[in-house]
């Protein structure tokens, strides 16, 4: 069984830690454990519990009212949910509660469904990115074990890697741009999501993939002479010096611009100098694949 902290509650369900303190006082719902010095530490039941439960409360129902349903009536009231946000956020959890479990037949099927029904672009959008923004915060605290992480990614990159394969469009961009992630950042989803977005507005793209060299980037770079250089940084080794790299970047590809994306350029406050550009979000990232 696995443990989560109050925190870990309040980033995977948006309710605040307080709010689940209050409810825990009131409610029967929640009976969190507590450590030898008295924090509290909730199991993975109550974790799926209190995602329902905070669900059916975020569109219209209130907590009495959810208290006293029986588990039945909690899964009869949140399939009722109809509309598109409670639709996804729905997803959103069963994809959370099928990683906790480790049943990832379910988490697959769950995918399978939506991408049917919406299509792979709106998947990634209106599920993809959401599940792996809330669960992120539990791998960069250890809250989840590796083997969770890895059969999740991997089969978020097969999805990906299948709609990449299969895209199909009629616009031509004549702009070609190398896609890498440098040594020391493996999390490729962020960057794969880009690629598809980037072949199905008709864009050539040179795919390198994750842990790539700069030298090797360099000779590549020399052969190809693409338009631009991309890369999606997500969290890279602590080893990894990004003022380091940006430097390096400026000084090898001076003549061809290169394009920052992800969790490390949202965050990075110092003052960047050509060929070197942020896009700090998805709409800056789509605005930039639209004006090639």
């Amino acid at each position: 069984m696995h443990s989560f902290t109050i925190k870990d509650l309040e980033n995977l369900s948006g309710i605040k830690a307080h709010t689940i303190r209050i409810w825990e006082q009131r409610y029967q719902f929640l009976k969190p454990n507590r450590t030898q010095t008295n924090i509290r530490f909730y199991s993975s039941e109550e974790l799926k519990t209190l995602l329902n439960i905070a669900l059916l409360n975020k569109y219209g129902y209130k907590i009495s009212h959810i208290d006293k349903m029986c588990e039945a009536e909690l899964k009869e009231k949140i399939l009722s949910l109809s509309g598109p946000e409670a639709l996804q956020e729905r997803i959103v959890n069963e994809l959370i509660q099928s990683m906790v479990d480790l049943n990832m037949d379910k988490l697959e099927d769950t995918l399978d469904s939506y991408i049917i029904s919406k299509g792979i672009e709106r998947t990634i959008t209106q599920i993809i990115f959401p599940f792996m923004e809330k669960i992120g915060i539990l791998w960069l605290t250890n809250h989840i074990n590796p083997a969770q992480e890895h059969l999740v990614t991997n089969i978020i990159r097969q999805k990906l890697i299948v709609g990449i394969e299969t895209v199909s469009t009629s616009l031509k961009a004549n702009k070609s741009v190398l896609m890498f992630l440098p040594e020391g950042e493996y999390h490729e989803i962020g960057l794969l999501f880009v690629c598809y977005l980037m072949k199905s507005r008709g864009v050539t793209v040179i795919y390198l993939g994750a842990n790539v060299p700069l030298n090797d980037v360099e000779y590549v770079v020399k052969l190809k002479q693409p338009d631009y250089l991309f890369s999606h940084l997500t969290s890279v080794a602590h080893k990894f010096n990004f003022d380091k790299f940006i430097t390096i970047v400026t000084k090898k590809f001076a003549n061809t611009p290169m394009i920052i994306s992800g969790q490390l350029a949202q965050s990075y406050e110092k003052k960047i100098l050509p060929p070197v550009k942020f896009k700090k979000s998805l709409s800056e990232v789509t605005e930039f694949i639209a004006s090639l």
